[in-house]
């Protein structure tokens, strides 16, 4: 087994081949990084139980997922996408586990084989410094005041901005919704990759809009000082809960469930609050709009999932990515 060292708090965890650490929990995290890292650290001083970390982007989890297959390493996986634990679970590589910590947590937010450990939705991120006007829509970048000024996060590469997408195609139909897309990219969006990619630029002023940006990354970097504002939109925005999950392949089942009840106990979820996520307890105080106060497109995720690939290839032509 690889063992997964820290090079540093908030820093992508890495692994190290050739390693080995005995009688530790493998967890497998699309980001923050800084989140998995104090759950992790929590997790063992509460426990005794190592944890070795692997964190990264969806895309990026789900592809190493894929490809130990074989020989699985992981047996936690925390992702962004609730499509991907349901992919997981139809394909039969979860443990069923319904953590008694789950009670507050909405029953759209829990399964018997998974269960959000946190909900993110999509915003507008906007540089107050910038020379472009605060935008309330997602329409609104269209506008010739907005030319090469917006980004997006790449569908492909984050779980969120695939699931606004779907967000839209609900909302607004297929013809508006990939005229929007086209009248973007027209007006100079670019798509440059992963989250982090598509807000950087607007942090560093070289753009000024992100559209489709995961909000509690944004809310955090404005709660340490940042120049940015993040809008909801008024026509209605997507919810992101991120599912947590115990492989089937696993050979520690009991440290893995005593994982899934830490993170959901109060100390956990506390923590998931302080990254600006909602807790997935509605018990639990947040430190930004829950899903009560935003204006919700609810989406048909299997429908959309069913169709994800046909959507990627209609975003790539719309987009010229």
């Amino acid at each position: 087994m690889h063992i997964l060292k820290p090079l540093a708090l908030g820093v992508c965890l890495v692994a190290l081949p050739g390693l080995a650490s005995a009688n530790a929990l493998t967890v497998y995290s699309a980001g923050p990084g800084a989140l998995i890292e104090h759950l992790a650290a929590d997790f063992t001083e509460e426990t005794g139980i190592e944890v070795n970390v692997f964190q990264s982007t969806t895309g990026q989890v789900m592809a190493r997922l894929e490809s130990e297959q074989s020989n699985p390493l992981a047996d936690v996986v925390i992702s962004a996408s609730w499509d991907s634990a349901k992919s997981l679970h139809e394909q039969n590589l979860l443990h069923p586990y319904l953590s008694p910590n789950a009670e507050t947590v909405p029953d759209f937010l829990k399964t018997e084989h998974y269960v959000a450990q946190g909900v993110s939705a999509l915003a507008l991120v906007w540089n107050r410094d910038s020379d472009v006007p605060q935008p309330g829509d997602w329409s609104d970048l269209t506008d010739a005041a907005y030319r090469d000024q917006v980004t997006m996060p790449d569908p492909a590469q984050s779980g969120a901005a695939f699931e606004l997408i779907t967000g839209l195609l609900t909302a607004m139909g297929d013809e508006a919704t990939w005229s929007l897309v086209e009248e973007l990219s027209d007006n100079g969006m670019i798509v440059p990759g992963p989250n982090a990619r598509a807000l950087n630029p607007v942090l560093q002023g070289a753009k000024s809009v992100v559209f489709g940006a995961v909000d509690y990354i944004s809310l955090g970097q404005q709660a340490d000082g940042e120049a940015i504002e993040v809008i909801f939109p008024s026509s209605g925005t997507v919810i992101a809960p991120r599912p947590m999950m115990i492989l089937a392949s696993t050979d520690m089942p009991s440290e893995a469930e005593q994982f899934v009840d830490f993170v959901l106990s109060e100390q956990g979820q506390a923590r998931v609050a302080e990254r600006y996520l909602m807790p997935a307890r509605t018990d639990i105080e947040a430190l930004r709009p829950t899903i009560e106060e935003l204006t919700l497109i609810e989406v048909d995720s299997e429908a959309m999932n069913a169709q994800r690939d046909a959507i990627l290839q209609r975003f790539r032509e719309a987009t010229g990515s």
